[in-house]
Order: C-alpha cells, then structure tokens, then sequence
C-alpha cells in the first residue's frame, strides 16, 4: 500500500483483500442450513453499541470482518437460509456477489449506451429475456430497477402520461384490497390523491382474488361520478396469500374500459418459467406493464427488480430529458433515458452472469419444486387435527392457523399469534403472520433456492410440536 496514495490498492493487497474477506463468506454461507432462521432478541442493543464518530485512523480489516461476522450479522433474520419461510425470500445467489464484484471493480457506466455500448447491450439482453419469459411482443421493452417499488412508481407515471391529461387528479387506479402495499404508496408518489385510488374487495372463497365483475362495477360508478378510470393492477401473488388475480379476465375487462393494465408479478412473475405457473398467470402477456422481481423468485440478492413496459418507447416518451453536457447515443439504449435514475449500478451483470453459467432450466427446476413443496406442505396441515388451511398455495406461498370455533376473535388472534411464535422459538425455520378478514393467519412462502424437502420436513415437525404445547392453552 502506498503511503503517499492509499487507496490505490497494489494487485497484491487487492487479492488479500478479497481472499481474506472470501474465507468469511464461505464459512458464513456453508454454515447457512444450521444457522438459526432468525434472531434479532438483543439486536437493538447491539446496534446502540455499535454508534459510533467518524473514524480518523484506519482499523485492521480482520478486526472489521470480526465485527461484522460474530456481532452484526449473526444478531439478524437469516433471510438467505432454508428455514426462511417468512414474507417473500430471494436467497441472494453468490453468483451474483461475484458478479457485482466485478461490476463495481471495472466500475462502468451503462446508463448510456456510448459509455459502454458492449455492457449496456448485456443489459439489454436481460430485459428481452425477461420480455420473453412473460410473453410480450416485440417492441417492449423495459428497465432494471432497485425493486418492486421503483418499478410500481415508474410504471404509474408512465401510465399516467400516456393516458391522462396534464391536469390528471381525476384519474383513478384500481388495485385489489390484497395487493402490495406498495402500489398503493406509488399512486401517492406519482401525484394522485388518496381517495383515487379504489381498493376492490375480494372474496376468501375464490382464493381472496380481484374478479373482474367487481371492475366492472367500480369503473361503471366512478364514470357516473365524472372521474376517470385509467388503470388497473392484476396481482400476479399476493404477499398475503400468494393469491393470483385471473389476469386474463381482468385484461378483458381493461379492454372494455380502455384502462392500462398493470400486472404486480414482483413475487410470482416469473412462476412462467413453468409449465403450472404460466397456466395460472395466464394472460400476462396482455399487460401493458409488468413488474417482476429477480431478487424473489430468479433467488437474486435484495437490490435487483424490473419493469416491462408493451410500448418501450412510452418510457422514453415519459422520462427522456437531455442536456448539452449528455452524449446522444445514435443506437442502443439510453437507460437514463427510460427511467428516473441517471447515475445507476450495473445491474444486468448480476441476473446475466448466473443465467449465463446455469442456462434457464436449474431456475426453472428451483420453481417447480417450491410449487410442489408448497402443495405438500397444505396437504400435511389438512391431516392435522386443529388446524385449517385459509389461503389454498396457487403458487409456493399459503396460510394456516389454529381452528378455535368457541374463542373470540381476539382471543383467537392471540393464540395463533402464540402459536407461530412457538412455531418461530426453534429456529429451525421463520414464518409470519397476516389478517385476512380480521382473522390473523400464519403464512408459508416458499422460495428459497436453498429450501427443500428436507427443511420442510422440520417445518412441519415443528408445527405438530408447537401445537402439542398449545393444546392446554387453546
């Protein structure tokens, strides 16, 4: 290291660097299946010791990595483990930490295509594969963004431009009282007031999914107040219940009524890899635009999300803005130019190097097994005295709970808040809780590419113990 410049590594403390850092790493993730799933008691605690002034003098690296090995990371909920069977897990594929090391040593810029026309083409490619899966023409394209949100937010605005006037406070967006929270926050951040945005009501007994006769009726009403229907979204699964929304009925009814159709496919998306998921996403390819999230069910680290849009060129339409100071490309695309972002990671090299090294078909296979784990894991619960499965898996996520007839609701809230707790208190796996009509409900995802038989087994297990212990409770 140079004395007079030291932040310019040599290659020799370069490698070190890294190799020492590697050996962490490995241990941490080969460690992963005995991990507890989650453990954050203390954690508040921890991050109270962990304040700190900024640092004047440098520390030794293996001191740093001991802090964040033996203290930080460990106090945390194990999201990359196979007992994570909570919200809706990604695993974060170490391919892609590989890939992302090498994307932010050669540090390029890709949100213009002359800056690194070959990088930014790999990029493209990303999205066209992604454009495939799902089934949309030619002349679609779309962005890699941070996630879910993001993309929610630039599709709302894109939509938004492309059908209303300026003065666009009375268009409404339609989503289904299951939908992502966060849709609902995009609506807010792309400029439409609160009460312009409907939450339709679904029912428990078709799998708590929007059809397309309640549309009908909320856009019928809106048009008698003088207000403006513009967009609809199709869950492609729910966090709640994994609930997939009949897209091609809603796509029908968005025909009908001239409105832009938004499929949420953030977690379920890209279930069309499969033979069983693409039946049940039907109509997806009729979306004018599509969120997917590769750090979900492509098992990629947090950070990595994507929006297709039908018209490529809607996205240049709503957000290209050039300055003097900003090369034109000629061809190739400006991502800078379709999206909020300007300066931007390099994102496409870490869905592009896995899928390069594995080909589609092991993602394809991750799929179907969590499909089928998810089915097995429903059917062992409906052979449990007790409990009742609420949300059939329609694709790898559902919901049980605890069958109390006699109890009040809120005494049988509390004892099956109880009973995932005694479920979680093991460790060997993680789930969470929702309400579904009031009624709080324990859910499994599962999605994990480290996930399988073996750590459903112990799923179960630890269902049929916690409830042994409740028995006198309940």
């Amino acid at each position: 290291m140079s004395q007079e410049f030291p932040l310019d590594l040599t290659g020799e403390e370069m490698r070190l660097l890294v190799d020492t850092a590697m050996d962490r790493i490995v241990a941490h993730v080969d460690s992963l299946p005995e991990q507890p799933a989650g453990h954050t008691v203390g954690g508040a605690k921890l991050a109270r010791s962990l304040m700190e002034p900024l640092p004047e003098a440098g520390a030794p690296f293996p001191k740093l990595l001991d802090l964040l090995f033996n203290r930080a990371i460990p106090r945390s909920i194990n999201t990359a483990g196979p007992g994570y069977l909570a919200y809706v897990p990604g695993g974060g594929l170490l391919h892609s930490a590989v890939a992302d090391l090498i994307s932010d040593s050669v540090n390029r810029y890709v949100g213009l295509f002359g800056a690194a026309p070959g990088l930014a083409q790999i990029e493209a490619n990303v999205i066209d594969w992604f454009r495939a899966m799902v089934g949309l023409p030619e002349g679609a394209g779309g962005i890699l963004t941070s996630g879910g949100s993001l993309s929610a937010l630039t599709a709302f605005i894109t939509a938004r431009r492309e059908r209303l006037p300026e003065n666009f406070l009375s268009g409404v967006i339609y989503l289904s009282d299951q939908a992502h929270h966060s849709l609902e926050k995009a609506a807010l951040l792309a400029g439409f007031p609160a009460r312009n945005v409907r939450k339709l009501v679904t029912d428990p007994d078709d799998g708590f999914r929007l059809r397309a006769a309640t549309l009908d009726a909320a856009v019928e009403e809106d048009r008698r107040q003088g207000l403006t229907p513009f967009l609809v979204v199709a869950s492609a699964g729910t966090t709640n219940t994994g609930a997939v929304d009949p897209i091609d009925e809603l796509a029908d009814a968005a025909e009908r009524h001239g409105l832009w159709l938004h499929v949420d496919g953030a977690y379920g998306g890209f279930f069309v890899l499969t033979v069983e998921g693409k039946a049940t996403l039907k109509g997806i390819e009729r979306a004018d635009s599509v969120v997917l999230d590769p750090h979900k069910s492509l098992f990629l680290p947090y950070g990595t999300g994507a929006l297709l849009v039908r018209d490529a060129e809607a996205l240049r339409r709503t957000h290209s803005l050039t300055a003097d100071y900003l090369p034109q490309s000629k061809e190739g695309a400006d991502f800078c130019e379709m999206s909020p972002e300007l300066t931007r990671p390099f994102r496409g090299l870490r869905v592009w190097l896995p899928m390069k090294l594995h080909g589609v078909g092991p993602f394809r296979a991750a799929l179907e097994e969590k499909l089928t784990l998810a089915r097995w894991a429903a059917q062992e619960l409906k052979t449990i005295p007790g409990v009742e499965v609420l949300a059939e898996p329609q694709l790898s996520t559902l919901a049980f709970r605890l069958r109390l007839e006699t109890a009040e609701p809120e005494e049988r809230n509390r004892l099956n808040r109880r009973f995932m707790q005694r479920i979680n208190d093991r460790g060997r796996v993680l789930l969470t809780g929702t309400l579904l009509r009031g009624e709080f409900a324990i859910r499994i995802c599962v999605l994990s590419f480290r996930t399988h038989q073996d750590r459903m087994d112990l799923c179960l297990e630890d269902i049929r113990s916690a409830l042994e212990e409740m028995r006198p409770e309940s």
